[in-house]
């Protein structure tokens, strides 16, 4: 099922979440549809697109879990060496400064890096192992992008990347 863009009762985007996730709250009376896809669930609902909730909720300020899930989405799934975009089976997380020269496991010392991967078939030896157990500098490599925490700006900007595939929701991410 199509994901569903939840807004507060001010229209503020709050969360993305599951279609079954949206109905309960909209048969529980908490949301209303806003938008809908063309598909139609049952009778009385059309799949929604985008739900608003009926009062308003304050959201409590998050701190976003350091995951590779979480660093991927923040580097836009890009290595952060070379540039190129990459599916997340090619890609892996390199500490800027390494592990063993004691680098930490922090939001502003990890980046994505491309793995080993084939283009045309040709065997390409990917950053990650390019950079190896060096610093860029001593590798001759760049970081392209300062690695910084995620924060509820870049939650709230991450939402708006989330609405480039769902015209729909636009309206509702550009306040």
């Amino acid at each position: 099922m199509q994901p569903v863009l939840v807004v507060n009762a001010t229209y503020e985007p709050i969360n993305i979440t599951s279609v079954k996730r949206a109905m309960v709250l909209i048969t529980k009376g908490a949301a209303l549809i806003e938008e809908s896809r063309p598909v139609r669930l049952h009778r009385d609902f059309m799949a929604p697109s985008v739900v608003r909730l009926r009062r308003y909720r304050k959201v409590p300020h998050r701190t976003q879990v350091l995951s590779r899930k979480n660093i991927y989405i923040r580097d836009s799934y890009t290595c952060q060496y070379c540039g190129e975009r990459f599916a997340a089976k090619d890609l892996t997380l390199d500490h800027v400064v390494p592990k063993s020269r004691g680098g930490a496991s922090t939001w502003e010392n990890m980046v994505t890096a491309c793995d080993n991967h084939y283009v045309d078939g040709k065997f390409v030896r990917g950053c990650n192992q390019k950079k190896d157990d060096r610093t860029p500098e001593e590798a001759g490599m760049e970081v392209r992008r300062r690695p910084r925490p995620l924060t509820i700006h870049t939650s709230k900007g991450m939402l708006r990347m989330a609405g480039h595939e769902e015209p729909s929701w636009r309206k509702f991410l550009y306040y």
